[in-house]
């Protein structure tokens, strides 16, 4: 279902952009002809596709890493006192500073490869996922906590145990929203410095003027994110059944 909804999405943007081309009479240099962006999804797609999978499986690892340091963070800073007001703060000035700002020291230490387009992916994707922990974590389920308060069994891996579960359903809207951003941000990093993926697909493109090549790019982007989206949520599906039984 969710990959009809992007085709029917991309489709209308298409139209709408063509609509414009043919109303305006704007040149084929400007704006490529359908037929030649067809050309390009059906008989050049690999070319744009293997480099979207490359970005994909890049986000989806960055995604992972996010979903961990976030996890980690709001467990600490859960508590309210000076330790884990510390955390936040360290945490909430971290997001103040823009990923183009940081992006240069990375590339500086860490190259224009891997590590660089996970860390950025990371970043951009942390922050939406550590205020959605923060506030699941912080936030008490008074009668089960209770009674496990009084029996004597209520440690900080429970109480967080019963708070995840508790919100389940909000996780795993969150953790699958933010796969969207961990996509934007190696996409941000290849467009930057990088030397593969569909971001430095989109940076050649953008430099040889190459419309077609960039509306093929955002087609096969839109294809591996609507693919990875389903796999998250089916994911949580299945956890969420598996722990409801």
């Amino acid at each position: 279902m969710r990959l009809v909804q992007f085709v029917l999405i991309f489709l209308t943007g298409l139209l709408l952009l063509m609509a414009v081309k043919y109303s305006a009479g704007l040149s084929d240099y400007l704006i490529p002809p359908p037929n030649e962006l067809l050309f390009l999804i059906t008989k050049k797609g690999g070319d744009f596709f293997l480099p979207a999978v490359n970005t994909t499986f890049v986000a989806v690892a960055g995604h992972a890493l996010a979903i961990l340091l976030a996890s980690a963070v709001a467990f600490l800073a859960r508590t309210g006192s000076r330790f884990s007001n510390l955390v936040k703060t360290a945490a909430y000035n971290l997001q103040a500073y823009p990923v183009v700002a940081i992006a240069p020291i990375i590339f500086i230490f860490f190259g224009d490869g891997l590590v660089s387009r996970l860390l950025i992916a990371s970043l951009i994707c942390y922050f939406p996922l550590l205020l959605s922990f923060l506030g699941i974590f912080s936030d008490p389920v008074i009668d089960v906590e209770h009674f496990f308060r009084e029996t004597g069994r209520l440690d900080s891996l429970t109480e967080l145990s019963i708070r995840t579960f508790e919100n389940l359903d909000k996780i795993i809207t969150v953790v699958a929203g933010s796969g969207t951003l961990a996509m934007v941000g190696t996409i941000v990093a290849e467009f930057l410095a990088a030397t593969n993926g569909i971001g430095y697909v989109i940076r050649k493109s953008l430099y040889q003027n190459n419309l077609a090549a960039i509306l093929s790019s955002l087609f096969f982007i839109g294809l591996c994110s609507s693919l990875y989206l389903m796999a998250v949520e089916s994911a949580g599906r299945l956890i969420k059944a598996r722990l409801s039984r």
